[in-house]
């Protein structure tokens, strides 16, 4: 492929993968203008704590409704209304999930400092690292480059005009004439990272008497990125939707505080999750066949199991990729982000690339592998496959991995990946403040799933101490 002329690169977000983007790009020196927007007052992404959360999603698609761009920009717009969705699922006692040894970026470590949550279930210096600890590592990286970044300000639209990115964007936050306003107005770039993540748009199953539910019984339903407050379900009958690591924490905290058996929903589960899944008192059964108002809340599952009185269903079932501000929409209907190679470069024009959408990828590490990449490739350094190539990797991948949001689940096979991204990057140029992104080393994977390790340790204690109480109770 030919090598693109870039001078000028937007940023589209302000969490880890927009960070990696920044960082990387910074030390190509080879652009004239980098700029970072972010639709926050502040730079953390998902690890930005809201104490209100997200409202739950009262319709199955899959972006925001469009706003109604002003007939005339640059100018000022009354505010729009808040898109709830940017909230983020952090709550006051989250911690890591994955090992702090290989989710930080190589060129700086963690601090080395645990909650007291973690250190009582896990012991001292375990690897995970609380969500406010991982927000200040955050500011503390951004720091730099923090007059690239304009804040409060949201991408509404991207559309390519020749060779150049349109970017019509609106800050909100101004004032005009004493009021508060929205300002809008459009940028041009050669070039678009897109780094907006993927914890953005709850994903709720379609569920026949689900909406019904939420509006007679309102509050009683909970996506898992509402979660706040252990001590809002205690003495609740509840029941808990998925079979991933969301779930298995919401497993953990809630099965001894509700009230009766805590009730687990699963179409699929992960089995290194086993532990949890078989806790005492809780039941686990099938998908939700329907939903209903009568009894004071009804599930009935599609195995014949019934319950009712229900207080609380929370749905741990993960996330829908949404761009709503490009066009036509790059994600199908099954999920996944269509034509970009490697999960990052726009096939055929790679002045349009995303970063940080990736799962089950080692997180900050991954994001810093594919913004270097995208740097270098940017700066005419790094060196892309055909077009052709490109495509035959997506065909191939679509057999591999089929057409869901699986597709860009890069487990088992990091190495391949990893040392993938490493080819495209190749060595910093001389003159650049580059640098080489370290081989992959097979022990990754250990330290990023040693958590879970420590997980299944602290709930196999949990089960030993209930039987002891139990042998007790009996004698």
């Amino acid at each position: 492929m030919s090598k693109p002329n870039v001078r000028r690169v937007a940023v589209i977000g302000a969490g880890p993968s927009g960070i990696s983007a920044v960082h990387g790009l910074v030390r190509e020196k080879k652009f004239d203008t980098i700029r970072v927007f972010e639709r926050r007052g502040r730079i953390g992404g998902t690890w930005i704590y809201d104490a209100k959360p997200d409202d739950f999603p009262t319709t199955s698609a899959k972006n925001p409704p469009p706003r109604q761009i002003p007939s005339t920009i640059p100018g000022f717009a009354p505010p729009a209304a808040e898109d709830t969705t940017r909230r983020t699922g952090i709550y006051s006692t989250l911690d890591s999930n994955v090992g702090s040894e290989v989710m930080e970026f190589t060129h700086t470590p963690f601090p080395k400092i645990n909650s007291a949550l973690t250190t009582e279930r896990y012991g001292h210096n375990n690897p995970t690292r609380p969500y406010a600890v991982v927000a200040g590592y955050l500011d503390d990286l951004i720091a730099p480059y923090l007059n690239l970044v304009t804040l409060n300000t949201t991408l509404e639209k991207l559309e390519k005009d020749g060779e150049v990115w349109v970017l019509t964007l609106r800050q909100t936050g101004r004032e005009s004439r004493g009021e508060k306003v929205d300002y809008w107005w459009t940028e041009r770039f050669d070039a678009v990272i897109v780094a907006t993540g993927h914890y953005t748009v709850p994903f709720v199953p379609a569920i026949p008497g689900l909406k019904e539910f939420q509006e007679k019984l309102p509050g009683r339903l909970e996506h898992s990125k509402q979660f706040r407050d252990i001590n809002e379900y205690v003495g609740k009958r509840v029941v808990v939707v998925g079979g991933n690591v969301s779930a298995g924490d919401l497993v953990i905290d809630l099965h001894r505080i509700v009230s009766g058996q805590l009730v687990l929903s699963q179409r699929g589960r992960n089995e290194k999750l086993d532990s949890i899944w078989n806790l005492r008192n809780v039941r686990t059964t099938s998908t939700i066949k329907s939903l209903s108002t009568e009894n004071n809340g009804t599930v009935e599952f599609t195995d014949g199991f019934k319950t009712s009185n229900i207080d609380k269903i929370i749905f741990a079932t993960g996330y829908r990729l949404s761009y709503p501000f490009i066009q036509p929409d790059p994600v199908s209907e099954s999920g996944r982000l269509q034509g970009f190679y490697k999960h990052i470069f726009k096939i055929g024009d790679p002045t349009l690339a995303v970063v940080g959408q990736v799962r089950a990828a080692l997180t900050f590490r991954c994001y810093e592998y594919q913004a270097i990449a995208v740097a270098r490739v940017l700066a005419g350094r790094g060196t892309l496959p055909s077009i052709l190539e490109q495509k035959g990797w997506e065909a191939e991948r679509l057999e591999y991995k089929g057409p869901t949001a699986l597709f860009h689940e890069i487990a088992p096979d990091f190495k391949e990946y990893f040392e993938g991204l490493r080819a495209i990057a190749g060595f910093p140029a001389e003159g650049s403040d580059g640098y080489e992104l370290p081989p992959y080393k097979d022990e990754w994977v250990d330290y990023g799933l040693a958590i879970l390790a420590l997980k299944d340790k602290y709930v196999r204690s949990l089960k030993t101490a209930s039987e002891e109480i139990v042998v007790k109770s009996r004698l």
